[in-house]
């Protein structure tokens, strides 16, 4: 079963749909490329995967050994060429891993594997630069 349809609505604009629930994403191409800039771009959502991928493995590992990150966040930075053609070279990620309990040493490594090991950061081409910086807040 395909999972999203895509449908170009003129105006460098497109209407993604989550086929299992309906949801929908508007995207833009930016200003610097001809676009409105009003939602954002695919790169920009290609670079928002990473920091919400890392932020949902957390959630699943967090929930299943009862720790709590509610709040956590990821602020992300994408870079774009300047040189050659247009494309994603680097990503940048702050990552803020909030709970209400103080981590120990040996949990603040695996949860710092778990997010750098996400599907979408393994999944990116090599030659595309991750530059994930973790903080742990209480």
């Amino acid at each position: 079963m395909a999972t999203s349809k895509i449908i170009y609505s003129g105006e460098l604009r497109t209407n993604a749909v989550h086929l299992s629930s309906s949801n929908a994403i508007v995207t833009d191409a930016p200003v610097d490329n001809f676009g409105k800039g009003e939602a954002f771009s695919p790169t920009d959502l290609a670079a928002t995967s990473l920091a919400s991928c890392m932020l949902t493995v957390l959630g699943i590992y967090a929930q299943n050994n009862d720790i709590d990150i509610v709040g956590s966040n990821a602020e992300v930075t994408k870079i774009m060429s300047t040189e050659g053609p247009r494309r994603i070279i680097g990503i940048d990620v702050l990552l803020e891993i909030k709970t209400k309990e103080v981590l120990d040493e040996k949990q603040r490594i695996i949860l710092e594997r778990v997010a750098r090991t996400c599907p979408v950061s393994l999944s990116l081409h090599p030659d595309l630069r991750q530059n994930i910086q973790i903080s742990f807040l209480n």
